[in-house]
């Protein structure tokens, strides 16, 4: 099973920026970030293909970017303009995966905490 390992997040007030970046063990198609806010599902917030596809929660839309560097299985997650709804652990993913998407199958890391003041 794919390793992953998260770094980043910490706190910061609201309208401030936050990076999160993860190394996965293994090449692997489909990265993903999710995030778990108190009280909440878990929820996937940003995906990226190893093609460069990505797809958004309308949440996070314009506010967060992902993006990955192939050669070094690793993925980063830029949020920009958080909100204190934002703040959850936030989970690496991979999942396997092809042209036609994403296996619905994902493997997670221990997760980094984001919080977001007002």
């Amino acid at each position: 099973q794919v390793q992953l390992v998260e770094s980043g997040g910490g706190s910061v007030q609201a309208g401030g920026s936050l990076s999160l970046s993860c190394t996965a063990s293994e090449d692997i198609y489909c990265m993903a970030w999710f995030r778990q806010g108190p009280g909440r599902k878990r929820e996937r917030v940003a995906t990226i293909t190893k093609l460069g596809t990505t797809g958004y929660a309308d949440s996070v839309e314009g506010r967060f970017t992902i993006s990955r560097d192939n050669a070094k299985n690793s993925v980063d997650l830029e949020m920009n303009s958080l909100k204190p709804e934002d703040t959850a652990m936030y989970y690496c993913a991979a999942a396997r995966g092809a042209g036609w998407g994403c296996e619905d199958s994902w493997s997670f890391g221990r997760g980094t905490q984001v919080t977001v003041s007002s």
